[in-house]
């Protein structure tokens, strides 16, 4: 299975004013290049110096940067290292993280922090996992360190004063050091086109929407899994870089073998949206009402993606239109107890679920102005009583309300009985991980 190559929302994220990095400079697009070390250091050029920022791309400056000697360059160096460390241990010690995920991070900025310089011709190809309209997503491999990639390639047709702007606000990303936010090894632009290249950690279990053709659909307790750590992600975004996320969607969602769940695509680039906002092309919108409106957005608007994408994981359907009573019965039985059971049994073994059909009266697929039309002027989606828990449905029904003010938010939905009746019992038998490699134990 493939990760994602979703395409970002067209608006510009709250937090994009913070997201530029300190020490960022303009740039001009002849002298890009790319490091995942953190470090700060002189470049050649002609007659001008270089300086690299966080997302250690090394970007031409005025003259006057090359006269800063060796020692100063060195003694800036470590003192940027000694503060990304700082930053990173504190964020470690404010999530409830276990031992093996403090574990997993560590060694990620280790080996983040020995790959050095990332150049194009240091890659090879390997396979493409996903394709959009923002670009394309592949697996490479990092040959000096035989480190495995996934890289993300967008065409932007843009100026360079744009280009300099975007890696200014992608350089946030090397401070995020969350178990549910994807890592991120760099950015670079290829020569000098218009291409740019972010190259991010591997998740060899592909995205939701991919497993979902595999699985057909999701047992409740492996949804409820994924939406904790969904919740946890934003909560993260929020909290740290001032960031919403903007685009969640099963395509967004990224998971592993190993049974991580990981956010990725998210708004920290209002530059980035800006420059893809014309390249939706495509037949499902996630986007809550209030943003059709042309409202305010704020973190609930978030709260109303994440539900419409679990009634999507839940039933392997879109949602929209809302499916009637009798679409139901091509994938759950109409005993609710039968129901449960089966629920209970595919997230312990691994069982791969029939999926709902698509509509059968009607278009297969509704014309996107219907489609936004529908989200706006017709009632949300929910989950019938008689295939799901009551926990399921209540927590659906808290994300999915028109009025964003009676929707609830990220910490009450992480505190709700849905996710709660998964996170206290503990079950080991029902693991995330245990469960994708049997749903996906064809795809190895």
């Amino acid at each position: 299975p493939g990760q994602s190559a979703g395409t970002p929302s067209s608006s510009p994220p709250s937090g994009s004013a913070s997201a530029a990095a300190e020490g960022a400079a303009a740039a001009s697009s002849s002298n890009t290049s790319v490091s995942s070390s953190g470090s700060m250091e002189a470049g050649s050029g002609s007659g001008c110096g270089s300086r690299r920022n966080l997302m250690n791309l090394t970007i031409a400056t005025t003259p006057s940067g090359a006269d800063l000697n060796s020692l100063e360059l060195r003694l800036h160096q470590q003192q940027l290292q000694a503060k990304q460390q700082q930053q990173e241990q504190q964020q470690r010690g404010h999530q409830d993280l276990d031992e093996s995920q403090r574990k997993r991070l560590a060694e990620f900025v280790q080996r983040k922090r020995s790959i050095g310089e990332l150049r194009h011709e240091d890659f090879d190809d390997i396979a493409e996992l996903g394709a959009g309209s923002s670009g394309v997503v592949q697996r490479v491999l990092h040959r000096p360190t035989r480190q495995a990639m996934a890289r993300k390639l967008i065409h932007l047709e843009i100026k360079p004063s744009v280009r300099a702007q975007i890696i200014r606000e992608l350089e946030v990303l090397h401070s995020c050091n969350s178990p549910y936010i994807i890592g991120y090894f760099g950015a670079y632009f290829v020569d000098s086109s218009a291409t740019i290249c972010i190259c991010m950690e591997y998740m060899n279990a592909g995205s939701l929407d991919l497993v979902l053709t595999k699985a057909g659909r999701l047992p409740e307790p492996i949804v409820a899994k994924i939406s904790c750590s969904v919740l946890k992600g934003l909560i993260y975004l929020r909290e740290n870089i001032n960031c919403l996320h903007r685009d969640v969607k099963p395509s967004n969602i990224l998971v592993s073998l190993e049974g991580d769940c990981k956010l990725c695509d998210f708004g920290v680039s209002g530059q980035l949206i800006d420059s893809l906002a014309n390249s939706f092309v495509g037949t499902r919108s996630y986007m809550a009402p209030e943003r059709l409106n042309g409202e305010e957005y704020s973190i609930l608007s978030d709260v109303w993606s994440i539900g419409l994408s679990l009634v999507e994981l839940a039933t392997g359907r879109y949602p929209i239109p809302q499916p009637d009573s009798r679409d139901y019965t091509s994938a759950f039985s109409s005993d609710r107890q039968r129901n449960l059971a089966e629920h209970r049994e595919a997230a312990v073994k691994g069982t791969r679920l029939r999926g709902m059909e698509p509509p059968q009266n009607g278009p297969k697929q509704m014309a996107i102005f219907e489609l936004l039309s529908y989200i706006v002027y017709q009632q949300p989606p929910k989950l019938p009583s008689f295939a799901f828990s009551e926990n399921i449905c209540d927590f659906v029904d808290c994300c999915l309300r028109k009025n964003p003010k009676e929707r609830l938010g990220l910490e009450s939905l992480l505190k709700h009985a849905f996710i709660q009746s998964y996170e206290q019992n503990q079950e080991p038998e029902i693991c995330l991980g245990n469960y994708l490699r049997a749903v996906l134990a064809d795809e190895a």
